[in-house]
């Protein structure tokens, strides 16, 4: 296993190398194959620079998540899109970086409001697999320079370079918080219930389904005046699903810590999947999938579900649905991405062959 403390001992290890190397970050994300020759990123940690008035920051991509979040917090700021961490069934004792948030765009149950992990991204620094160093991007919000290899690098899971820079804006973190529950709603009509919550507008920064529980979670954010105005007027709006009660604060932030920790599923052997689906198409898909267990977010927008193992659930998405990506499995037979056609996967594989031309990085995750 490879520790690089030094964006120079990264090019020299990629420049060397003649084997396959799987990247790793904090080891939270996938499990490298056994016996395969790891680098890990975790030495090129600390914050090199942060401006909370301009709203950017600047870190080596092995630095903590926790990190990162701790010294946001200070400033009264945040990661608006609010990383999932599926550490618990990948790899308990790991810890996630700012790095490996970025190559896998990790995206939380914020994106629905704020966007993606990659919209937050504005410069990378990288080395591809020829060792060569390449810096891509800014360290400000406006740049419009180059090619944009910024956004081709996040949710790239390290098959076409290692990050060991990344600038990227924050937010100030909302002043409050509350949560709208609302109790006995079967899939389809809880799915009606956030898309009448998305069409208003009362700028809704969460929304989740969890049916063995049959809890929706309507969440909104903001300034104390405005979420108690906000959620009153929801209120209104979906009086007339059943019983409903509203979470404070308090309450509120441990649900949606406890949604970007997975914590409702629960399984030692079941495949997990992440499906990012058409909202409309959602409870059609699960239907048709049988999972032991799963939920919604994105306001349906995103499935996350437990399945038996063997069973590659990307055939229930309709074409031009969506795609599933299977984070945890015991089975060969079960490719972690979505497979493309036959025209995207040469566009694939000819960038992937243009950054990384020996073909080392990664390869288990290239299908």
């Amino acid at each position: 296993m490879f520790f690089p403390s030094s964006e120079i001992e990264v090019a020299a290890i990629l420049s060397e190398a003649k084997e396959p190397l799987s990247v790793a970050g904090g080891n939270t994300r996938v499990l490298a194959p056994s016996g395969s020759k790891i680098i890990s990123t975790s030495k090129l940690s600390g914050v090199i620079d942060y401006e909370p008035g301009a709203l950017t920051m600047i870190a080596k991509a092995g630095t903590p998540l926790s990190e990162i979040q701790k010294t946001l917090t200070s400033e009264g700021q945040c990661l608006a899109f609010d990383p999932y961490n599926w550490s618990r069934f990948i790899n308990k004792k790991g810890s996630s970086t700012i790095g490996g948030v970025f190559a896998a765009n990790v995206s939380g149950s914020s994106r629905l409001r704020v966007g993606a992990a990659r919209d937050f991204l504005l410069g990378i620094r990288l080395v591809d697999g020829l060792g060569n160093i390449i810096q891509n991007g800014g360290r400000v919000m406006k740049n419009v320079t180059g090619y944009d290899l910024v956004k081709l690098f996040a949710g790239s899971w390290g098959t076409l370079g290692i990050l060991t820079e990344v600038s990227f804006k924050v937010l100030p973190k909302p002043e409050t918080e509350a949560t709208i529950v609302i109790h006995g709603l079967n899939d389809q009509l809880a799915l009606d219930a956030m898309i009448d919550a998305t069409a208003t507008p009362f700028d809704v920064s969460g929304l989740a389904h969890f049916p063995k529980q049959k809890e929706t979670m309507i969440r909104v954010e903001g300034f104390e005046n405005s979420v108690k105005y906000r959620v009153e007027r929801l209120m209104e709006i979906v009086k007339q699903y059943r019983e409903i009660n509203t979470l404070d604060a308090d309450k509120s932030m441990e649900v949606w810590h406890n949604i970007s920790l997975l914590s409702s599923l629960k399984s030692n052997n079941d495949d997990l999947w992440r499906l990012s689906v058409k909202p409309t198409a959602s409870t059609q898909i699960v239907q048709k999938t049988k999972f032991n267990d799963y939920f919604y977010d994105w306001g349906g927008g995103l499935i996350w579900g437990l399945a038996s193992p063997n069973q590659d659930v990307r055939e229930h998405v309709p074409a031009g649905s969506g795609h599933g990506t299977c984070l945890q499995t015991k089975s060969k037979k079960i490719p972690m991405f979505h497979p493309y056609d036959s025209t995207i996967s040469g566009i694939k594989e000819g960038i992937r062959k243009s950054f990384d031309p020996k073909q080392i990085l990664n390869q288990y995750l290239v299908i």
